[in-house]
C-alpha cells in the first residue's frame, strides 16, 4: 500500500527536479549566447579587455549552472 505522504513527496521532488533541470538549461543557454556574442565582438575588433566584464558575467552564469546541477544530482534519488 502506497503512502499518500510519500507519494506527495515523490511528486514534489519530481516537479522540483524538472524545474531545476529547466533552470540549468536556461542558465547554460544564456551563458552560451554571451560567449558567442563575446567571440563575435572580438572578431569585429573589440578587445578582450573591453569584454572582460561581459565574460565575467558569463563565467558567473556557468558557475551557477554547475552548482545547481551538482545540487540536483546530489539530491535526486537514483
Amino acid at each position: 500500500m502506497a503512502s499518500p505522504i510519500l507519494d506527495a513527496l515523490n511528486a514534489a521532488v519530481t516537479r522540483a527536479t524538472t524545474v531545476e533541470a529547466s533552470a540549468i538549461a536556461l542558465i547554460n543557454g544564456i551563458s552560451g549566447r554571451i560567449d558567442a556574442a563575446v567571440a563575435q565582438a572580438i572578431a569585429n575588433g573589440a578587445t578582450e579587455a573591453e569584454l572582460d566584464p561581459v565574460q565575467a558575467e558569463a563565467d558567473a552564469l556557468s558557475a551557477s549552472a554547475d552548482a545547481l546541477s551538482a545540487a540536483v544530482t546530489a539530491n535526486t534519488p537514483a
